[in-house]
């Protein structure tokens, strides 16, 4: 149940988490409609000055025309004046003070409208300038807008994919939780199934130890009331249930060690072979090293095959060790092989070298799929490769742990019964079937790629000599184990087969049962040679029965019973460890999720705190430009009125006729430089706004280089915080996938717990018939005498 809570609180835990990712993108969503606000509100600007352009071209249009017309008036004033000059040349006569009088004002209008004409062209000149500056500085502003809109469309494309990511893994996550969900629950049934039949197991335990303890004391009373006399004094004549010296038991044990380590040196040779050849070809396909340096990955494959003879050269030394103490003298039973265990221990190591080359292994592979002239038939060919591999690897794992059980009853003496072991013996034999299927496979597959490899245009012949050198360690290795199978399929009886057994009873040997056997093989040895020894003598009738009864009675009905009493005890001790043990990695695992939790946690606020430091400055961008946009707004509203007053004023002065002083040079002349000023002040006035203009879109795009700059660091920042999220999802992931391992293993601890009480069940059954048996053939024979 905590494991479910931890679950619940964990899952509980990843939907705040979720929740906050959906708000942040909800805040990431309003900066994207800010940011089209934004370029809606620039298009609308660029509009307005489109506007304000087309206005000034038509008053430019205007001016132009106003321009004409003053020509034609200045032309028409010159004609006066040449008539005015032809009038005075006629009335020379008349006086010459008033000709020097019109020449002298003629002289000054030539002057002041020199004047008046150099001015006007250079405005012209100015406005000309001004004007081309303006289309410049706008052709600038709206390729930046352009670019602008296209980095806003960028970081649209950016926050969608983002957005499309947070519900993908959302969804991914929420169906891992319904999964583990489903799986916790199982797992929490299935726990409290074993706990009610561990229950069960240990009350039918409990049942039966005191049903056997009814039954030891009915058969110590009976054993004692009615079983014959048997001398109990000296041990020399109590050797009855230990059987003789069987010699062509091994015999049979020695040959058929000897051909094992014939078998086991021919395969050491092969795989010895294989791994020396296969280092060779990592230094020479897909790369060659004389060439180019092979990959990192290849190199540590490499250096690790360079090992392999530390690994393979053991399992032939400790199987000569083996066979060496399998002599005619020896008693060669499980129980009694001690360097078997040896064996297990380097069988072990080799196996755990094959786990760890074998993910080099397959990435070797497909560093030689991805080569480039690779072909779609040899990338199968790589492929079928490591599936057999693996396969290879798995078999060995199976082999590792039968050899390891066969191993573990000469360590520790009741670890297996002998039904089981002839179990272990048939699954043994049915593994190295399967090795040697697995292994003529990869034979198989091996020489298909040769043969593909071979055609291959970068084929070299270093590469093609190497590849027959594996192939033919390949056929060795293939050979050999296809010996040995065939040697264990047609030993297997003598395998299975006991050997030696005490007399009535057909279990194994235990080894004080050797240790006796021995002596008796050797008194029996010195009794044919006629060593003679003196005998002590019998012992009284009277004193043996009482020595016998107070020993049965005393002795092995007490040791027996403490024995199953302690056995029981040590299996209820060792239960009660693995029970503090797995609530320990509970507690442990507990921690972690908090640790774990709390570490999510600081990540949210960090995130959740760039975010609003994000979000913040924005908004203050964004507000500064609608200042600056008011600004520049009120900026032209105030330019239309004076414009438009201008242009009211021009018309007035274009307009309105001289009605007091039509001939009056002085006030016409007031005029057109009053109309020439007013002009030159309305044009001043457009040029100070088209400055201002300038300066605004400057700075507004000043502030939008500084926005895009402050999004690129908050998308840089989330997708670091994303990144850190999806270790932390990863992480989390393998720590649920260890917990899950960790209670399958507890559940195939349990069961095999199970079985083992069962077993001993069925054994303690098995001696109570006997027992049974026994009492009722000896009550038949008191009958009889």
């Amino acid at each position: 149940m905590a494991n479910v809570t931890d679950l619940q609180t964990k899952y509980s835990k990843l939907a705040q988490e979720y929740s906050k990712l959906r708000a942040q993108n909800q805040v990431l969503k309003k900066a994207v409609v800010d940011e089209q606000a934004s370029s809606a509100s620039l298009k609308e600007q660029l509009k307005q000055r489109d506007q304000s352009l087309r206005k000034q071209e038509q008053e430019m249009d205007s001016l132009s025309f106003r321009n004409q017309q003053l020509a034609k008036r200045v032309e028409l004033l010159q004609e006066e004046l040449a008539a005015s000059e032809a009038k005075g040349k006629k009335g020379k006569g008349k006086g010459d003070s008033p000709s020097q009088y019109g020449l002298q004002t003629q002289s000054v209008f030539d002057e002041d409208l020199q004047k008046k004409i150099e001015e006007n062209e250079r405005l012209h000149i100015q406005f000309y300038d001004a004007n081309e500056q303006h289309r410049r500085q706008e052709a600038e502003l709206r390729a930046r807008l352009e670019e602008l809109e296209k980095d806003s469309q960028q970081h649209q494309a950016v926050v969608d994919g983002l957005t499309t990511k947070y519900m993908e893994t959302t969804e991914r996550l929420q169906s891992d939780k319904a999964r583990l969900e489903v799986k916790a629950q199982t797992l929490e049934r299935e726990a409290k199934e074993c706990i009610v039949r561990a229950e069960e197991c240990q009350q039918q335990l409990r049942r039966c130890q005191s049903e056997l303890n009814r039954q030891v004391k009915q058969s110590s009373s009976v054993i004692q009331e009615k079983v014959p006399f048997n001398d109990t004094k000296f041990s020399d004549y109590n050797s009855l249930n230990v059987p003789p010296h069987n010699r062509r038991h091994q015999l049979k044990a020695r040959d058929v060690s000897g051909q094992a380590l014939s078998f086991i040196q021919d395969l050491v040779a092969a795989l010895l072979n294989f791994h020396s050849y296969t280092e060779q070809r990592v230094h020479i396909y897909p790369l060659d090293s004389s060439i180019e340096p092979v990959s990192p990955l290849n190199q540590k494959f490499s250096q690790y095959l360079h090992e392999n003879a530390a690994y393979v050269r053991p399992l032939e030394d400790s199987f000569l060790q083996l066979h060496q103490s399998i002599t005619e003298d020896t008693v060669t039973v499980l129980e009694t092989v001690i360097k078997l265990k040896s064996f297990a221990d380097n069988f072990s190591s080799y196996t755990h070298f094959l786990q760890k080359i074998l993910p080099y292994q397959l990435k070797s592979l497909e560093e030689e799929c991805e080569a480039p002239l690779c072909t779609a038939a040899l990338t199968a060919k790589n492929q079928e490769l490591q599936s057999d591999m693996k396969r290879v690897t798995s078999v060995f794992e199976k082999l590792q742990n039968y050899i390891n059980l066969l191993a573990l009853v000469s360590v520790q003496q009741d670890a297996m019964p002998h039904s089981s072991t002839s179990a272990v013996f048939t699954q043994l034999a049915a593994c190295l079937h399967s090795l040697h299927d697995a292994i003529k496979e990869m034979s198989k597959h091996y020489n298909q790629k040769a043969g593909l490899e071979q055609e291959l245009p970068t084929a070299t012949q270093k590469l093609c000599t190497t590849t027959e050198c594996l192939l033919g360690s390949l056929g060795s290795l293939t050979i050999s184990i296809g010996k040995i199978t065939t040697f264990f399929s047609n030993n297997l009886d003598f395998f299975t087969s006991s050997g030696y057994s005490p007399r009535g009873s057909a279990l194994g040997l235990n080894p004080l049962q050797v240790e006796s056997m021995l002596a008796n093989k050797k008194k029996a040895a010195a009794y044919i040679h006629a060593i003679q020894k003196p005998r002590p003598k019998s012992v009284p009738y009277r004193e043996a029965l009482t020595n016998r009864r107070i020993l049965t009675s005393s002795t092995e009905s007490r040791e027996g019973l403490t024995q199953q009493v302690q056995q029981s005890q040590e299996k209820i001790a060792r239960l009660e460890q693995e029970k503090e043990h797995w609530l320990l990695e509970a507690q442990l695992g507990k921690v972690r999720l908090e640790k774990e939790n709390q570490r999510i946690a600081d990540l949210e606020v960090q995130l959740a705190a760039a975010l609003g430091g994000s979000s913040n400055s924005p908004t203050a961008t964004v507000s500064t430009l609608a200042e600056s946009q008011e600004e520049a707004e009120t900026e032209l509203t105030a330019a239309g009125k004076e414009m438009t007053l201008c242009t009211s004023l021009v018309g007035m002065l274009c307009t309105t006729p001289t009605v007091a002083h039509v001939g009056d040079e002085e006030s016409r002349e007031q005029l057109i430089k009053t109309h020439y000023m007013a002009r030159v002040g309305e044009l001043t006035t457009q040029l100070q706004i088209s400055d201002s203009k300038a300066v605004h879109f400057h700075s507004e795009c000043r502030a939008l280089a500084k926005r895009l700059a402050i999004a690129e660091n908050s998308r840089e920042a989330l997708s670091e915080e994303i990144k850190l999220a999806n270790q932390n999802i990863t992480r989390l992931q393998d720590e649920l996938a260890t917990t899950k391992r960790s209670y399958e293993d507890q559940l195939s601890m349990m069961s095999d717990h199970l079985c083992s009480m069962n077993e001993t069940l069925s054994k303690q059954r098995e001696e109570i018939d006997t027992l049974k048996l026994g009492s009722k053939g000896n009550a038949k024979k008191n009958k009889g005498r």
